[in-house]
């Protein structure tokens, strides 16, 4: 009309097959995917897996195993792993973002992989030298993690 000057303004709705809520590692790869226009096949292909298993994560049923979390999170652009809060999440965030097992990591760390998985369960803390390796491999992911993403 030439005397109503006024323009309503409103986002798009998200198509139907965006997840609502964004709770599993498979829901964010679902909406990042649609975000960037991109196929299963060409996420698959970023991560290093079938196509079939981008399927079967962004429809919840399965979830990646941990060897693929770095590939995820790149792909992604950021970790929506849930903010490690106590000593036990610490060490847990960290090897799940490096994708590594817990005898991996506990290697790699120097300590036994059955002390690394007890302190994990969070039936054990670290004592004398082996506190000052695990800090020394926090502090180090620390810095890792953030450049990384």
């Amino acid at each position: 009309m030439p005397f109503c000057h006024a323009e309503l303004r409103a986002p798009k709705p998200k198509p139907s097959h965006y997840p609502q809520q964004l709770n599993t590692l498979g829901d964010h790869i679902r909406s990042r995917r649609l975000d960037l226009d991109l196929f299963q096949s060409d996420v698959a292909e970023q991560i290093g897996v079938d196509t079939t298993t981008i399927y079967n994560w962004e429809g919840n049923a399965s979830t990646p195993a941990i060897r693929y979390v770095p590939a995820i999170l790149r792909f992604l652009g950021y970790n929506p792993l849930p903010p490690a809060q106590t000593f036990v999440e610490r060490l847990s965030s960290a090897r799940k973002v490096l994708g590594l097992s817990q005898r991996e990591l506990a290697l790699r760390v120097g300590v036994d992989p059955g002390t690394w998985q007890s302190w994990e369960a969070g039936e054990h803390k670290p004592t004398g030298r082996s506190v000052e390796k695990v800090e020394q491999f926090l502090e180090t992911f620390g810095a890792l993690a953030a450049s990384r993403i």
